[in-house]
């Protein structure tokens, strides 16, 4: 017998409910509702993305764009990860774990420094104000 949820395509999905914050529960709990695993063109990931987070489930923001990020042209890989381990980094601030955030997050703007010499689009987003922002967040606590 697995140890894994998989789908009808034998695919690993969580069927396992969670919390706000990601983690699993124990089943038969009620969770938070999962997220679609279908992509979204970039504009409304990023908008279903910044939803999420002003709900206060940044592990929920990081799924919609890692969904986006598998699904994107190759040229635009590094920016939906940097955004996505964004994400991770602030999970990891609400679950607690200083040393993982700011990991994430200096990993995350290495990344994104990086895309943004390129010549990739940004969907209008201020990549280094985000960066600060991200930083910002995990320092003062």
């Amino acid at each position: 017998m697995s140890d894994r949820d998989r789908n009808e395509q034998g695919r690993a999905q969580q069927a396992r409910p969670r919390d706000a914050l990601g983690r699993p529960l124990p089943y038969g709990q009620v969770g938070v509702e999962p997220i679609s695993e279908e992509p979204l063109p970039p504009a409304e990931t990023l908008a279903y993305a910044r939803e999420l987070l002003d709900q206060g489930r940044p592990f929920a923001a990081h799924e919609a764009l890692e969904v986006r990020w598998k699904s994107c042209p190759e040229e635009e890989r590094e920016l939906w990860q940097g955004l996505a381990q964004l994400c991770v980094g602030l999970t990891h601030h609400e679950r607690g774990n200083a040393v993982g955030a700011s990991r994430l997050i200096e990993r995350a703007a290495r990344r994104l420094a990086a895309y943004e010499k390129g010549a990739g689009p940004t969907y209008g987003l201020d990549l280094g104000e985000l960066i600060e922002c991200s930083r910002g967040r995990v320092q003062d606590s």
